[in-house]
């Protein structure tokens, strides 16, 4: 086994990347303290050629030096838009066709593992590093997809929670 070398990693370039068949996936962030997170889900985003990011409330939105450092430029090439209050995200989303899903511990909530992606289009809502999604946006949502944790922390940074459940639902569309 051998590395693969840049030339040989495929990357896309900015252009090709915009032109590129999308998955409809979109994922949200109410709240986010810290712009590297930010940062590091446009980055995700990018990697995994999701249809796009909604910023929702006081998360930091490019341009921004902090997004900038963790996002490597992801934050050129994923489309996203800003919106001061959440509701008017999941209202947009919702009129476009998205389900719209929290990704909280809740009652009733999916365990990602056995969640069904059926739904053509999604948008999954990630929430402030301490408080996570808000009970109010839960209450807009079409329901709630959990993380499952066997150990003693229950909580991942919500950077890390984006990767595993975008590689999730991304896994699920492109497998069929």
């Amino acid at each position: 086994m051998r590395k693969l070398s840049m030339n040989e990693l495929g990357r896309k370039s900015v252009e090709e990347f915009r032109q590129s068949e999308k998955i409809p996936v979109i994922a949200v962030m109410e709240n986010i303290r810290s712009a590297y997170n930010v940062g590091s889900i446009f980055r995700t985003a990018d990697a995994f050629l999701l249809e796009g990011i909604y910023i929702c409330g006081y998360t930091a939105y490019p341009p921004h030096k902090e997004i900038k450092k963790t996002a490597l430029g992801a934050e050129d090439t994923v489309a996203w838009k800003y919106f001061k209050n959440i509701s008017e995200g999941i209202d947009e989303l919702k009129t476009q066709g998205y389900k719209v899903y929290a990704i909280e511990q809740a009652v009733d909530s999916w365990k990602l593992g056995s969640f069904e992606v059926d739904d053509d289009k999604i948008a999954v809502i990630f929430g402030n590093e301490v408080t996570g999604v808000e009970q109010s946006t839960i209450a807009l949502c079409d329901g709630v997809i959990e993380i499952p944790q066997l150990g003693m922390k229950h909580s991942l940074n919500v950077a890390t929670a984006a990767g595993v459940v975008l590689w999730e639902l991304v896994r699920a569309k492109i497998s069929g």
